[in-house]
């Protein structure tokens, strides 16, 4: 009978002895940007160098030339060896405990003329992802107007009503109270309220890894005839939580 023989340890032993990946630039101007706390445009204004740049730089799909990375490390005084320096230790990712609690009377309000927006947790800055209340009111795609595009994906779900989806690539598609729809932001796309539905009600979150600015980008496709009406501010004496009472000690008896 014959015995097994021992795990061979070499190939192990060769993955353990190779060396830690080396950074690339889009790393190392991402952790840059992280510890200083800069949005992608900030750092965009700060160097001159365009958003759009900067985005495709930190996802490794653009590289800079060397009088941009001149200008990178004289606009940031730091010294262009910093910039493929390897870390001394990996960054951790920063535990934020951010929490807000979306109330329709404290959302952003934005009016157009096929929708009704309800931006919710508005007091977050740099979200990732965008919650959205949306009361679509266009009935037609020629009523709607062209299709819109932007950055990102988002996912759809009906609460009331039903809604016809339009998409560049696809078949238009009628989606009832419960059923949801989750695309490619990119990608050509319209909501309008399906036949026989007067109005419709849905829930949306849009979310995008290549723009922290997301909201600013959202605002900026509602075009001219928009409606923004801001949260009201919170009254300076706004009752407080009432103090639990503290409980009497009980006596022996």
């Amino acid at each position: 009978m014959k015995t097994a023989k021992p795990a061979d340890k070499r190939g192990a032993d060769k993955r353990a002895d190779r060396p830690a990946e080396k950074p690339t630039l889009g790393r190392v101007i991402r952790a840059l940007r992280t510890r200083n706390d800069w949005t992608l445009k900030e750092m965009s204004d700060r160097t001159g160098i365009p958003l759009s740049t900067l985005a495709k730089v930190e996802h490794d799909r653009l590289t800079l030339t060397y009088d941009k990375l001149l200008q990178l490390s004289e606009r940031l005084k730091i010294r262009m060896s910093d910039l493929f320096a390897e870390p001394t230790e990996a960054a951790s990712q920063p535990v934020t405990a951010r929490r807000s609690i979306g109330r329709i009377d404290r959302a952003i309000r934005v009016n157009t003329r096929n929708y009704d927006y309800y931006y919710l947790c508005g007091e977050l800055r740099r979200k990732r992802m965008i919650p959205v209340l949306t009361r679509i009111r266009a009935k037609t795609l020629e009523e709607f107007g062209e299709l819109v595009h932007h950055s990102g994906e988002e996912y759809i779900f009906v609460i009331e009503g039903q809604i016809e989806v339009h998409t560049e690539f696809y078949d238009p598609i009628v989606l009832e109270a419960g059923e949801s729809i989750y695309i490619d932001s990119n990608m050509g796309h319209a909501y309008v309220a399906a036949e026989g539905c007067d109005e419709a009600t849905v829930l949306g979150v849009c979310s995008s890894a290549e723009e922290e600015d997301l909201m600013e980008s959202l605002m900026e496709l509602h075009g001219e005839d928009q409606v923004r009406l801001s949260p009201p501010a919170e009254p300076k004496n706004a009752p407080q939580a009432a103090k639990p009472k503290p409980r009497a000690k009980k006596t022996a008896a």
